[in-house]
């Protein structure tokens, strides 16, 4: 029988070995890693930051740039326009104060706005518009040479006792849109009818009234159309679903006299 010798036999009924635990980091420590996997981690996570840094520098120059754009777009107003307007203002019979200039960040804002609260022979603006004094003479004429009179034609005997707007300045986008080109009535130029209270106490509500066989459908679609004589952009029920229940109405300046009638 062959006998190995030099090496120290197991007992068969003693004690196994014991194994290496696993090793517990206490807590508020960091397991080691090796230097260069660390300098990586390090590297890696500036980079990151920088990227970051770098993309949200973007962002702000791009809105920065759009906001710039809708400013140079605000009307310049001269002491002597101004002055001139609200002599004719007055002439033609409609009732305004002065308000405080407004600023609304870069782009909105009026450097002389007014208050409009009503119009020749009394008609109400329900409520007060503050709007820049163009916007208020061209709507102060349209009300005189083309409203009143259509209305006499199709409704004999009744006269405009208040005027319903449904907005004038306000700082937003058009259509209220998060984004895109800036609306007329940031600037005070614009100015939106929802309707007419008349005499009688009858109210004319703004509606699509295109094919309304009516004298009240025909009467609104007459100073619709005459709205355009006075105003440089007319929209109304049926030019789009944002503007179904008020005529829009604005000043805007646009080359060569081009007026957008829809």
């Amino acid at each position: 029988m062959l006998t190995l010798t030099g090496a120290a036999e197991l007992p068969e009924n003693g004690p196994r070995p014991v194994a290496r635990p696993e090793e517990k980091v206490a807590p508020g420590t960091e397991q080691a890693t090796p230097d260069g996997a660390a300098d990586a981690d390090k590297d890696k996570a500036s980079d990151q930051g920088k990227t970051t840094q770098k993309d949200n520098g973007k962002s702000d120059d791009k809105e920065k740039a759009a906001e710039e754009e809708k400013a140079a777009e605000r009307p310049k107003e001269s002491a002597a326009d101004e002055a001139a307007c609200r002599v004719a203002l007055q002439k033609i019979g409609a009732v305004f104060t002065e308000a405080p200039i407004i600023e609304d960040g870069m782009a909105c804002g009026i450097d002389k706005p007014l208050l409009l609260s009503a119009l020749k022979d009394g008609v109400k603006v329900e409520p007060p518009a503050t709007v820049r004094c163009e916007t208020a003479l061209q709507l102060a004429r349209w009300m005189e040479g083309s409203v009143a009179p259509a209305l006499s034609t199709a409704m004999p005997g009744e006269t405009i006792n208040q005027l319903a707007q449904a907005s004038a300045y306000v700082c937003r986008n058009r259509n209220n849109a998060e984004t895109g080109r800036i609306s007329e009535h940031a600037f005070g130029n614009a100015i939106d009818i929802a309707g007419f209270t008349l005499k009688s106490g009858k109210t004319i509500t703004i509606r699509p009234a295109d094919k309304d066989p009516s004298l009240e459908g025909a009467f609104q679609r007459a100073i619709t159309e005459a709205a355009c004589l006075y105003f440089t952009t007319v929209l109304d029920p049926g030019s789009d679903a944002a503007h179904e229940n008020h005529l829009h109405l604005d000043v805007k300046e646009r080359r060569g006299g081009y007026r957008y009638c829809w």
